[in-house]
């Protein structure tokens, strides 16, 4: 028997898709975005269906957590008013497919979202086996985790507390609209380089989406090393940085989760630090007067 695919779904609700011929579906309901975010960390779903009322579609290509939640799982979208723009600029952020509302009918609803939870299924088969995010090239999320895994099964031999952090960047899509995708390309591997330049060797240095790095502290001698380390990097971070002759600020929000307090398996010690990283508030662009450099 085929195993359902489990979709999260918040706004309207989807037609009956018990019947479907590309099921089955174990449909789990979301009262928002921001629920159904913190869904996505506390647990695998295979899709996230978002039923948008008229209106709401616009804005979601501001939402912080929308970088995360397509690296979760296959997202796709309802809504009454798709326009080919805002189409696109939500397919580059991540979103595997979107549905005029007109046109979701549980027949087609049910083919959209098996095929895109299979796309997705590829997608992560290729970060796989292609583990470094050519864009700045740092290891990739799949790469990390697996990184983490080795080190952790290390760790319950001979115990010793390591942490990881998470470092989310606001500002990069302000300079993609302002000089160009390019640019914000550059200004992500100016900031990788600062990440880097800032840690020790041993430390682990990777990009988990578009916006944001994660750190792994392979070990700390006392348990406010990581808050320290995070505050440093976010500090380095904030430093305007000089992209196509114009300074470039960002700000940094911070997540941090520690091994073996926090948990005890690298999803588990990912979703705590990302949670904390989109949920907090962020530091810095409040102006671009400080000191710039070339890195």
């Amino acid at each position: 028997m085929t195993p359902p695919l489990h979709v999260l779904w918040v706004g309207a609700s989807p037609p009956d898709l018990s019947a479907a011929a590309y099921g089955p579906f174990e449909l789990h309901a979301c009262a928002s975005l921001d629920d159904s975010a913190q869904a996505l960390r506390d647990a695998a779903h295979d899709a996230l269906l978002m039923w948008l009322a008229p209106g709401m579609a616009q804005g979601l290509g501001d939402w912080q957590a929308l970088s995360h939640a397509v690296l979760d799982a296959a997202v796709v979208v309802v809504a009454p008013d798709l326009s080919p723009g805002l189409a696109l600029q939500l397919a580059q952020r991540g979103v595997q497919d979107l549905l005029p509302e007109a046109s979701a009918d549980a027949a087609t609803l049910a083919r959209v979202l098996r095929l895109a939870v299979e796309r997705k299924r590829l997608e992560r088969a290729a970060r796989k086996a292609y583990a470094t995010d050519l864009s700045t090239g740092l290891p990739n999320h799949a790469q990390l985790l697996e990184h983490m895994t080795h080190l952790l099964a290390l760790r319950e031999r001979e115990p010793a507390p390591m942490a990881l952090l998470v470092l989310r960047i606001e500002g990069l899509s302000t300079t993609e609209r302002a000089l160009g995708s390019e640019a914000a390309n550059v200004l992500r591997r100016k900031l990788a380089v600062r990440v880097r330049a800032g840690l020790r060797a041993s430390d682990v240095v990777a990009s988990i989406g578009n916006d944001a790095f994660a750190v792994l502290l392979a070990w700390i001698d006392a348990p406010d090393d990581a808050r320290r380390v995070a505050g440093k990097l976010a500090l380095s971070l904030q430093r305007p940085v000089r992209v196509a002759s114009q300074d470039q600020a960002v700000a940094v929000a911070v997540g941090v989760s520690q091994y073996p307090e926090h948990g005890r398996q690298a999803e588990e010690l990912l979703r705590r630090a990302i949670g904390q990283a989109t949920g907090g508030s962020s530091m810095g662009r409040a102006g671009t007067s400080a000191a710039n450099d070339e890195a």
